[in-house]
């Protein structure tokens, strides 16, 4: 189908748009603009509601419509040219503790033993369960509280009203099911009713069925809006935006309750990411608008940023993060089981099976001794029973099927040639990957490197690194031919002869979680503590109180719906600022 001239026209608009508005620009001109009472009351403003909420994803649009269903009049402006976000691109589990369906099936989750889990994950390094607090600060706990009490309510009241239907996984483990503070390894986890049996295109169904529930109960949504700043009365309190819209004209909207950001993170902001994340950290799949805006705009305001360090981390293909390629996914599923990870030393290094966010910690490993990340970029290699048997187009897979886009593949007829080609398509790449090449003895230590993990895999034990030893590595096996005497089923092994397929892959983001501090009712809070009265900020924009940790499948949407309701709900108690 092709685009009428006018689509076309508004399409490549749109294009300019974000990127003329791009990451850190000063033409951006975010901030906060404080008027006096004279020039507030004398402001005009193109459009009034109760509540806006700006970003029209994952967070956005579930805070839209449970202020629309209290009786609000309520608008999205979301920056792209479409709702959706990065949550338009997820498989979109959501994690809810103690959710209706998980009592239904009898499977207790007590609410002292899910704190427990959240908190031993959070900070290891002061967990303590004798403490009331287990180790948490007063925040965290409050906000860990905050998702156990709320993220179930809030996905009842989503599915009852049609905007959400879910169907529950049962089945679908906890990434850390074997902890003895895990009381409840499966169960948490739904997802979109009419999505796929593989869960992995929930998002597209998510997004779907909320927008048009947003259409259908009279939220007003606007495409092409970036807000840039944030409109305060001369007592502080917020009271509308200013957004600039994809044809270069100014809109600001009055919010005589609230406004709701709910903008996502900084992924795609390289000065934010190198400032703040630990390592090398590449792009990722987060939509291609996630550039910190909130970040920027709320830095005029005397906010508290926390959390700013971490991000939801997953392994990405580097050619595609250098692409800027929007259909870039994680490599959530590392597909194969005749497949490994190498560093530049031809050497494994971690257990390929690992969860994704775990994983990312191998690629900012620091060799002291020699001054650079020795696995900066990791090769993925796999033969062709991997190719005939595990390719895949689903949650980021390197092994892709026939016809699909396998611009990141590198091929080789023997393991000299592949390491010719992957030396070649490494200097294509110098000047972003510090000039990282092979070493001269990579051949001989990959030849070595496999000898040794065949063993393994006959074996049906990992030796090195356990692989296939957790219940989670199963779950991100992805798919594989069945072996009669296949002693474990992540690990089969690696053709001695050609031809042989890689990848490079490098550390990437979901998205990042870090921002300014809000309580745990989403109320953005300043330097001493206090609301900002209006302003609230839920999602990856804001700093979230998992710390390092991801808990499980849908551990960022599951929260991200609890703190969209709780929003929501205190918004509608504010009295009108004018």
């Amino acid at each position: 189908m092709t685009q009428d001239n006018g689509s076309e026209q508004r399409a490549h608009s749109r294009r300019n748009f974000i990127k003329a508005a791009g990451a850190g620009t000063a033409a951006a001109a975010f901030g906060a603009v404080s008027l006096s009472a004279s020039a507030a009351a004398n402001l005009k403003f193109d459009a009034e509601y109760d509540v806006v909420v700006c970003g029209g994803g994952g967070g956005g649009l579930p805070c839209a419509l449970f202020s629309r269903w209290l009786g609000n009049r309520v608008a999205i402006l979301e920056k792209a040219g479409s709702v959706g976000g990065t949550a338009a691109k997820a498989a979109f589990w959501y994690w809810v503790p103690n959710n209706e369906a998980m009592k239904r099936a009898g499977i207790a989750d007590p609410k002292p033993d899910f704190l427990k889990y959240v908190a031993r994950l959070s900070r290891p390094e002061q967990y303590d369960s004798s403490l009331p607090k287990l180790g948490l600060s007063d925040w965290e706990y409050e906000m860990c509280e905050a998702i156990y009490d709320s993220a179930s309510p809030a996905a009842e009241l989503l599915a009852s009203k049609g905007a959400l239907p879910y169907r529950h996984e049962a089945a679908v483990p906890d990434y850390w099911a074997e902890l003895p503070e895990d009381k409840a390894p499966r169960g948490r986890v739904l997802f979109p009713k009419d999505g796929l049996p593989s869960m992995s295109d929930g998002g597209r169904v998510a997004i779907r069925t909320m927008s048009t529930a947003a259409r259908r109960d009279g939220v007003e949504i606007r495409t092409g809006y970036r807000v840039q700043k944030v409109l305060l009365n001369s007592a502080g309190a917020v009271i509308g935006v200013e957004a600039l819209t994809e044809e270069g004209t100014t809109f600001r909207a009055r919010a005589k309750k609230a406004v709701v950001f709910a903008t996502g993170g900084f992924t795609h902001d390289p000065e934010l990411r190198k400032n703040f994340l630990h390592g090398a950290v590449y792009g990722g799949c987060a939509a291609l608008t996630n550039e910190g805006d909130f970040v920027r705009i709320s830095s005029a305001l005397d906010v508290q940023l926390r959390n700013m360090n971490y991000s939801w981390m997953a392994p990405i293909s580097l050619e595609k993060a250098i692409a800027k390629d929007g259909s870039l996914s994680g490599i959530f599923t590392p597909t194969g089981d005749s497949m490994i990870y190498v560093n530049k030393h031809g050497k494994r290094v971690v257990n390929e099976k690992l969860a994704y966010n775990e994983i990312c910690a191998t690629f900012s490993e620091w060799d002291g001794a020699k001054g650079e990340y020795p696995n900066l970029a990791l090769i993925s290699i796999w033969d062709q029973q991997a190719q005939d048997n595990c390719a895949s187009d689903d949650y980021g897979s390197l092994i892709v099927p026939p016809g699909s886009n396998d611009r990141h593949v590198i091929r080789g007829n023997t393991l000299a040639e592949l390491a010719t080609a992957i030396r070649e398509r490494l200097a294509k790449y110098k000047s972003a990957i510090g000039g990282m090449d092979l070493s001269d003895d990579f051949v001989d230590n990959l030849q070595a490197t496999l000898k040794r993990f065949n063993g393994f895999a006959q074996a049906g034990k990992d030796a090195d690194f356990h692989r296939g030893e957790r219940v989670v590595e199963k779950l991100f096996n992805g798919s594989i031919s069945k072996k009669a005497n296949q002693k474990n089923e992540t690990m089969w092994p690696i053709s001695t002869k050609g031809p042989y397929y890689a990848a490079l892959i490098v550390a990437g983001n979901l998205d990042t979680k870090g921002g300014p501090k809000t309580n745990s009712n989403g109320q953005v809070l300043d330097v001493g503590g206090k609301p900002i009265k209006g302003l609230y900020g839920i999602g990856n924009c804001v700093a979230s109180a998992s710390a390092r940790a991801y808990w499980a499948g849908g551990g960022t949407l599951g929260p991200i719906l609890a703190f969209a309701y709780r929003a929501a709900n205190t918004a509608h108690t504010e009295s009108a600022s004018t």
